[in-house]
């Protein structure tokens, strides 16, 4: 059984979950509902259908995991996802804040060979315009190594990792501040009590609320390349 473009995005959804929990395969079926906005029905109706197709596992009291067919299945569907939003800003020049929901829909239909000569014409980005790593043809997905924004001591310079929001507002603020994958910036200052954060960028300084930088994964130089 093909999975459909249904059954890509809930496994693309549980891989995606799955990825950042430090080696913890097993995800909740609550968290699914959560970050795919669906009722709890809804899921365990797709979590059987995808159970019965063999595209993943259900243990009680631990959740579900990906077979490797559908951990197969979920790299494909991010796959095609990331370099769709590639190709929309770099050669299409669309903003960073528009693409996310056409990916969604360009994603689900194109071929691969046609995947593949966007990744050309993107030239063979390793990111999406957000900063998640796009996995290879081969189904390897690279490791980020990031941490929020406040969480980092200030008088540091740092590399913006990810930006983990699809918010188009919010996205189109931050790209007009220059806070994109891949800008240096220094941590000035983190007021207390959860207030704002003073940042250097490009030699300007600005001010951002603390949950809006809670949206900012910042690395190293090196950390940014991908392993």
């Amino acid at each position: 059984m093909s999975a459909s473009p249904a059954m890509q995005e809930y496994l693309a959804e549980a891989y995606r979950l799955a990825y950042y929990q430090n080696g913890d395969p097993f995800i909740s079926t609550s968290a699914l509902a959560e970050v795919l906005h669906v009722s709890a029905p809804a899921v365990t109706r797709m979590v059987q259908r995808l159970k019965a197709a063999g595209y993943l596992e259900h243990e009680p009291y631990r959740g579900i995991s990906l077979t490797p067919k559908g951990e197969r299945e979920a790299l494909l569907s991010i796959r095609r996802h990331r370099l769709v939003e590639r190709f929309l800003v770099d050669v299409m020049n669309f903003g960073w804040h528009e693409v996310h929901d056409d990916a969604d829909e360009l994603g689900a239909v194109v071929s691969d060979v046609i995947v593949t000569r966007m990744e050309k014409l993107a030239g063979y980005p390793r990111r999406c315009p957000h900063g998640e790593p796009i996995p290879t043809a081969e189904g390897r997905m690279p490791k980020v190594v990031d941490n929020p924004l406040p969480n980092m001591p200030p008088g540091q310079e740092y590399v913006i990792s990810r930006v983990a929001t699809h918010a188009a507002d919010k996205l189109e603020y931050l790209g007009t501040l220059g806070l994109k994958p891949g800008a240096h910036l220094m941590l000035v200052e983190r007021a207390p009590f959860n207030g704002p954060l003073q940042l250097l960028v490009n030699g300007q300084v600005q001010v951002i609320g603390h949950e809006l930088a809670g949206a900012l994964r910042v690395c190293s130089e090196a950390e940014f390349e991908l392993a």
